[in-house]
């Protein structure tokens, strides 16, 4: 389960404006009160198609306003909410959601709350109009998700699982998790999350990556498919099907991609359906346990993919390190056998792992691996790297190249540390500890990172929901779980 009340290092931050990091407290009395006395205009409105400008859902927030929040969404929080595309002609929040949001008050309120939370985070003046926008949210959303031809709109699953992320940044992990319980439920009315992306890839982009970093595992069985095809690098008998079938596609796709690059949003697309793939909670008591070597083989791929990718809309910082404990726990367990897939496994480890508790332990492994393996630089490990599972493009080597590099003393850099072959007896090797980078990876590093997201509060705001209808099937929550 993911924690409520993470510290976010400013490297990670790429929740954007999805998830606020704070706001304070109001009495839930007070706020269904207003609402109850001003949102007579809001639940009769009629949904259609409106001019971005000079007609929209109309709002209990003055015009002066709402126009700022407007321009903010269209001109900085689409390209904060989609970093995977800056450009304005084909950005799906201008594209595609906003065009929703202008005939959907719900969606309207949703998008202009992610606007006001982030102009009031940056003003630190309070947060009384994005508490405004998220009662009549609420107020809104429980009216569509009640008429099952509303409740199956893009517009209306955009809204839910926005929620879901702006409660989860509060820290409201109960709220947020009926919310991406609701989701799913609406997805499955429409035919599973394939037969969404067929129409709407961005609802179903959103909800599938959304759901799985709040629940801390995909909620989504992917296609079952086979990959195939020629390859030269075959895995071992131990690994299990899936992860082969999936190491195969990749390599297949990476080949392909030296010769059509992939496009940010196909990477996030592949991203997705592999973490989806291979993290799916599989219960089978007649299989056999996975073996050590798959379970690193399987946790590498997912972190590689993380790694690729870079931050997006909504931060996947708590699953990555979550995957690297695994795989550190996995890795511990495994003996040297193969060069090239032990040196990829070990080039992972060492970038993911930076940072955290594991590079130390990490770092010795991979000086005694390199020993064993007669690896004496930088070269000659990305080459054994590269033989096995690589996307070819500009900072890669630079990524993973500089853990390998020798030093001014003839031996291998480590990051921060240092090792000479021979100069010990009893173990091959010496350190030289100058210092412990602190810090993330270069993966981490975004100019469309949102870096004033530092941290979550345990229990920020009023817990307003949505009681979404019986003949939904969705989870009830009694007044006194929610307010």
């Amino acid at each position: 389960m993911l924690r409520p009340d993470f510290e976010l290092r400013p490297s990670h931050a790429a929740l954007l404006s999805l998830c606020p990091a704070t706001t304070p407290a109001a009495p839930a009395r007070e706020i269904n009160e207003s609402v109850a006395a001003q949102l007579g205009s809001l639940t009769n409105y009629r949904f259609g198609s409106l001019d971005p400008f000079e007609s929209y859902p109309p709002t209990r927030l003055p015009r002066e306003h709402v126009q700022r929040l407007i321009h903010s969404f269209l001109h900085k929080i689409a390209f904060q909410y989609y970093p995977l595309d800056l450009n304005a002609t084909s950005n799906p929040f201008l594209v595609s959601w906003w065009p929703l949001a202008l005939g959907d008050p719900a969606l309207f309120h949703v998008s202009l709350q992610t606007a006001c939370l982030d102009e009031e985070m940056l003003a630190r003046k309070g947060f009384q109009s994005s508490e405004i926008l998220m009662a009549d949210s609420v107020a809104l959303l429980r009216r569509k998700v009640f008429e099952p031809s509303l409740a199956i709109q893009d517009g209306t699953m955009n809204s839910v699982i926005t929620l879901a992320a702006i409660e989860f940044g509060k820290g409201n992990t109960k709220v947020s998790e009926m919310h991406v319980d609701g989701a799913k439920k609406l997805v499955k009315m429409r035919g599973g999350i394939n037969s969404i992306r067929q129409t709407s890839p961005l609802t179903a982009r959103m909800v599938s990556w959304v759901s799985m970093l709040i629940t801390g595992q995909p909620q989504f069985e992917t296609q079952d498919d086979i990959g195939s095809g020629d390859d030269d690098f075959a895995l071992g008998n131990d690994i299990a099907l899936d992860v082969c079938n999936v190491f195969t596609r990749l390599r297949n796709v990476f080949l392909r991609a030296r010769h059509v690059p992939l496009e940010p949003a196909r990477l996030h697309d592949l991203t997705c359906f592999v973490v989806h793939r291979l993290l799916f909670p599989v219960s089978d008591a007649t299989s056999s346990p996975e073996s050590h070597v798959s379970s690193c083989v399987r946790y590498a791929i997912v972190l590689y993919m993380f790694i690729l990718q870079g931050p997006t809309y909504f931060s996947h910082a708590v699953l990555f390190n979550q995957i690297v404990d695994r795989f550190a726990e996995s890795l511990r367990q495994t003996a040297p056998t193969n060069d090239h897939l032990d040196i990829w496994l070990l080039a992972i480890a060492l970038v993911s792992s930076n940072g955290t508790a594991h590079y130390l332990w990490v770092t010795e492994k991979a000086q005694r691996t390199a020993y064993h393996f007669g690896i004496r630089g930088r070269f000659e490990a990305l080459a054994r790297i590269q033989r096995v599972l690589w996307l070819d493009n500009s900072w890669g080597e630079d990524i993973f190249g500089p853990y390998w590099d020798f030093d001014q003393h003839g031996g291998v850099e480590f990051g921060p540390l240092r090792y000479a072959p021979g100069t010990k007896a009893n173990t091959g090797y010496s350190f030289d500890i100058p210092s412990l980078d602190a810090h993330g990876p270069k993966f981490h590093q975004s100019p469309n990172a949102v870096t004033y997201m530092t941290n979550f509060s345990a229990r920020l705001g009023p817990k307003l929901t949505v009681r979404y209808p019986q003949n939904l099937r969705f989870k009830q929550m009694r007044s006194s779980e929610v307010l």
